[in-house]
């Protein structure tokens, strides 16, 4: 511990990403990422920012992006805010809305990074357990709290949690903040933005790096009612008033443009991933229902950390979580057509 530390840094955990090997010609299977590029207009919008137009400042409120962002989902300008990744986003969202004398609540197992902000922030938590299918449990968050947050899909399980039992915590819940990160929903989901009008205290944030294959850009936005985006908006502008760059803002803004080469890119995800857990069943895996892009895998007779190193040895990472009720599971991202098949292959090595 360095003697300049402030107490705080002294006492966080912080959040462990997903190792970015720096090894040529492995199989990358870890962190989520889109195996395939963005959309082309989005390298022709990048191509096309001028000079003149890096020379300034950007526009501090991504105006352009967060009416694109609107238009797209049937809300409000005014009920989007645009940052650097849907992470930024979240780690205002725990200071402006989330910090209260009640705690906060989030699932047992869930994004490791929950937590951490909590700490960070000073706010008390409280992991509600997840059902022994590691579904969600609206009955698991009392009706007194200081806010919920929770991915859907959950990470890292990729279990979907439905619209109807979304809305029976947010009615439970009615004088806090439900946050619904939604990083993993355009592989199967059903936005909770189409509940934003019903509800003033939700607060749904979703991210370009996934399905939009932007993940080395950094874009992520919230969207929920006027007032929440203006808590945002105060914090946001007390810390980094002009969060989004020039070229993030044009790339971003061409790839929400381009709805069909989005639809298409998931898609294909989609087939895969049912591909994928077909095969992983044939070789003894049980598979939990996802519906993200990536699945949650555990073998009768293999264990996982064992699997994983062997599959690493092989050139072929995935992520494995050293945590209670899932330290048997691996999670396996949804890579192109030639990645699933190496991994098949190297699983029937490991297996037989």
């Amino acid at each position: 511990m360095s003697r300049y530390w402030s107490d705080v840094v002294s006492t966080l955990t912080p959040y462990v990403p997903g190792e970015q090997p720096k090894a040529g010609k492995l199989v990358k299977l870890n962190t989520n990422e889109s195996p395939y590029p963005p959309s082309p207009q989005v390298l022709q919008a990048i191509r096309a920012v001028s000079a003149d137009a890096l020379r300034l400042y950007p526009d501090p409120e991504s105006v352009a992006l967060a009416q694109a962002i609107a238009t797209r989902n049937a809300i409000q300008p005014e009920q989007v805010f645009v940052g650097n990744g849907s992470d930024e986003v979240l780690a205002l969202v725990f200071m402006a809305l989330l910090k209260h004398s009640q705690p906060l609540y989030f699932p047992d197992i869930s994004y490791s990074f929950y937590p951490v902000w909590a700490e960070l922030y000073g706010i008390d938590y409280v992991r509600a357990p997840v059902a022994d299918d590691f579904s969600v449990n609206p009955d698991a968050y009392p009706a007194e709290n200081g806010g919920i947050i929770l991915p859907n899909p959950n990470a890292p399980t990729g279990i979907l949690m439905s619209l109807e039992a979304i809305r029976v915590l947010l009615k439970k819940s009615a004088g806090s903040v439900v946050v619904i990160d939604e990083a993993y929903i355009d592989f199967g989901g059903e936005s909770a933005v189409s509940l934003i009008d019903e509800f003033d205290n939700l607060l749904v944030v979703q991210t370009l790096s996934k399905s939009r294959a932007l993940a080395g850009m950094r874009v992520g936005f919230a969207m929920g009612n006027q007032e929440l985006i203006a808590a945002l908006g105060r914090v946001k502008n007390s810390f980094n008033s002009y969060p989004l760059d020039v070229i993030s803002q044009h790339a971003a803004l061409a790839s929400i443009q381009d709805e069909e080469y989005f639809r298409q890119s998931c898609q294909r995800v989609i087939n895969s991933r049912q591909s994928l857990c077909s095969e992983l069943a044939e070789l003894g895996f049980e598979v939990l229902p996802s519906g993200a892009n990536f699945v949650f895998a555990t073998h009768a007779v293999h264990g996982a950390a064992d699997l994983f190193t062997q599959l690493r040895a092989r050139g072929i990472v995935v992520r494995y979580f050293d945590k209670p009720r899932i330290e048997n599971y691996l999670r396996i991202s949804i890579g192109t057509e030639e990645d699933n098949a190496a991994l098949l292959v190297a699983l029937k090595e490991i297996l037989s």
